[in-house]
């Protein structure tokens, strides 16, 4: 999956987005939360979002814009009538602030056993080593 990199759009304070996505806060603008756990592993941002019960062909949308990683499912309620139903049906979001040093052309997504996985490769971090300085005598 190739996505174009648009570090020039970011948000200004992105851990912000997260913070009210939070489900102790309760602020769910654009659906459900997914749930998720980010992990770094092999040079690569790690992320796994839980979205059993969704067809990731037709259902999950993933994207990453600005440095953010953007994820949409819909969750579609069945034709059939229970007499209790605990499920949670509809559209789920979640968006995650990326490391800094992400590559965004480098962006795979693999649903299984309904787990999303999504990893992004990572570039080396740079020293911030400045030149060297000749000091006079």
């Amino acid at each position: 999956m190739n996505l174009p990199e648009r570090r020039d759009v970011r948000f200004p304070f992105p851990e912000l987005l997260e913070w009210v996505e939070n489900p102790m806060f309760g602020f769910r603008p654009f659906g459900q939360l997914v749930r998720v756990e980010d992990y770094i592993a092999d040079d690569r941002y790690v992320l796994r979002a839980e979205l059993p019960g969704v067809d990731p062909d037709e259902d999950i949308e993933v994207t990453v814009d600005g440095g953010m990683l953007h994820i949409r499912a819909e969750k579609t309620h069945r034709a059939t009538e229970p007499h209790r139903s605990e499920f949670a049906y509809g559209a789920l979001s979640r968006t995650v602030t990326l490391p800094a040093t992400a590559r965004t052309d480098d962006v795979k997504a693999v649903y299984k056993d309904g787990v999303l996985e999504i990893s992004v490769g990572l570039e080396e971090e740079k020293k911030a080593e400045g030149p060297r300085i000749a000091v006079e005598h």
